[in-house]
């Protein structure tokens, strides 16, 4: 597991983009290497990500399953195909049924296949067959939905994970490390109680964002 030396923190998701990239050099260059980011926010540091590295772009939609009325707090997470990951420990302290699990993931499963149609633009999934795809967000919390969206890109074929963060707690990107090949997590603090606290600007990245990232990281890749 890596460790950039520089602590503190980001101007914004492209500097810590930027940032993390540092991390992943000995990624740069190659032809078999694919940054694919979470939306939304992962999606400015995924596109700096890849910029540096010279790699295509793409997006693995995921969506956070929040305990009702709570919804700050993950009771696990949900991918595009059909992938689901539980927060086993979240569940059993609370006592969620399996009906509102499956209430609240119908209904996030609605926005997932929205922001799907949204960002591909008709575009198919890439090819992942042989393929490091390093997975990319803007920062961990419990990796729920690191951890979902890992699942679903191992089902696709997948040849070696990587999953990259600006910051993110040690004990999760160690936790990490039983679902993905490797870790890379530019800043590990060890006082650490949201992502957001880590950003000058944490300001929500909005859809057409994300689209136009997407559409500039594949021009700029297909030079």
């Amino acid at each position: 597991m890596k460790r950039a030396e520089r602590l503190g923190r980001f101007q914004d998701r492209y500097e810590a983009g930027r940032r993390l990239a540092e991390a992943l050099g000995s990624y740069a260059g190659r032809s078999d290497v694919l940054v694919v980011a979470l939306p939304r926010g992962g999606v400015p540091v995924g596109y700096e990500v890849a910029r540096a590295l010279g790699a295509p772009l793409d997006v693995m939609q995921v969506r956070k399953l929040g305990v009702p009325g709570h919804e700050e707090l993950a009771m696990g997470a949900i991918a595009s195909g059909g992938v689901r990951i539980v927060s086993e420990d979240v569940v059993e302290a609370l006592r969620i049924p399996e009906r509102v699990i499956a209430t609240v993931a119908a209904a996030e499963t609605q926005e997932l296949e929205r922001r799907e149609r949204i960002y591909r633009e008709g575009r198919l999934f890439p090819e992942l067959r042989g393929r490091t795809v390093i997975l990319v967000d803007d920062g961990l919390a419990t990796g729920s939905t690191m951890r979902a969206a890992a699942a679903a890109l191992r089902s696709m074929g997948a040849a070696r994970l990587v999953a990259a963060v600006p910051v993110a707690p040690k004990e999760s990107c160690a936790a990490l490390r039983e679902t993905v090949d490797d870790v890379v997590c530019a800043t590990m603090p060890d006082r650490f109680m949201a992502v957001g606290e880590w950003y000058e600007d944490f300001s929500q990245t909005s859809d057409e964002e994300v689209s136009e990232l997407l559409r500039r990281g594949g021009r700029e890749t297909s030079r």
